[in-house]
């Protein structure tokens, strides 16, 4: 049974993302672009800067690996295919007779099939970003792990700048302050694709791309399926947070704090209910002047 595995892991590893696992990428992201707010206006009018959105969107994570790599971040659109390709996907999108484009990816089924094949192509990003870092610098596994999780889910560090340029951006969506599950799981698997290239993990390249591969594509379904975006590594989270920092502790200096807050408020009540049932005996002493 061992002999079918490894053929099927190692040919799944060899499974080219052009064309049609790139179609489906640039699908999805440019069906995100078109869901924001005023897009589809933003593209009537301004064609050119709508398309370079579409571009930051679709080669995001490839822009911002460049740059951590000290290279050259236009270095996406020497891949002229792949740059005609985004094109085209973006012109359908937005400019397609009737909508028709967007009334096909409306169906369920298109969009659990596109995204996928996203999912899939996540994870190549994500091995090439490894060996692109161990290229440059010899198992330095942080800068491999940086890397690896900057090509794989860099794309929406990149479409937050682009929302800062234009005046659109906002605290609660920057990956930088709190991050999406997408670039937690993008950075676990950044880690475990580095400590296998390191021979840290006893794994084979192929059977771990295949796992993780499963993984990623049943909980993005499984999302999708159930309308739920809970599913996150909270578990995972509060575990590693209980080991590492004590959450106990943090929780009842938090606690402490609100006791500490709750203490000026109740004085300030009390005095001003002191002050308040002062006022009328005051008056009552006034009126009884006058009466005298």
């Amino acid at each position: 049974m061992e002999y079918p595995w490894d053929d099927l892991t190692l040919a799944f590893s060899r499974t080219s993302m052009f064309p049609f696992f790139d179609i489906a990428h640039y699908l999805v992201s440019v069906m995100a672009l078109k869901q924001r707010p005023g897009a589809v206006a933003a593209a009537w009018n301004n064609p050119l800067s709508s398309w370079l959105s579409a571009m930051l969107h679709c080669f995001g994570g490839g822009i911002l690996s460049c740059i951590l790599l000290a290279e050259s971040p236009l270095k996406f659109l020497t891949n002229h295919t792949n740059i005609l390709l985004a094109s085209s996907i973006w012109y359908i999108v937005f400019f397609c007779p009737r909508d028709l484009v967007s009334q096909g990816y409306s169906y369920q089924p298109i969009q659990f099939l596109a995204a996928g094949m996203k999912e899939v192509t996540r994870t190549w990003k994500i091995v090439g970003g490894v060996s692109d870092a161990n290229s440059y610098y010899r198992n330095a596994w942080i800068v491999m792990i940086v890397v690896g999780w900057a090509r794989g889910a860099g794309g929406a560090v990149i479409t937050a700048c682009e929302q800062l340029l234009k005046g659109d951006w906002k605290p609660e969506g920057d990956e930088w302050l709190k991050m999406s599950f997408p670039c937690k799981i993008t950075l676990l698997g950044s880690i475990m694709f580095t400590f296998q290239h390191t021979r840290h993990l006893a794994i084979s390249r192929h059977d771990l791309m295949f796992l993780y591969t499963i993984f990623l594509v049943t909980i993005k379904v499984t999302m999708m399926m159930t309308k739920d975006t809970a599913v996150t590594l909270t578990p995972f989270e509060d575990t590693l947070t209980r080991m590492l920092f004590g959450r106990r502790q943090q929780q009842q200096f938090s606690l402490s704090e609100k006791k500490t807050e709750v203490k000026p408020s109740s004085n300030g009540s009390a005095s001003s209910a002191s002050k308040r049932g002062a006022e009328p005996s005051g008056g009552a002493k006034r009126h009884a002047k006058k009466e005298d």
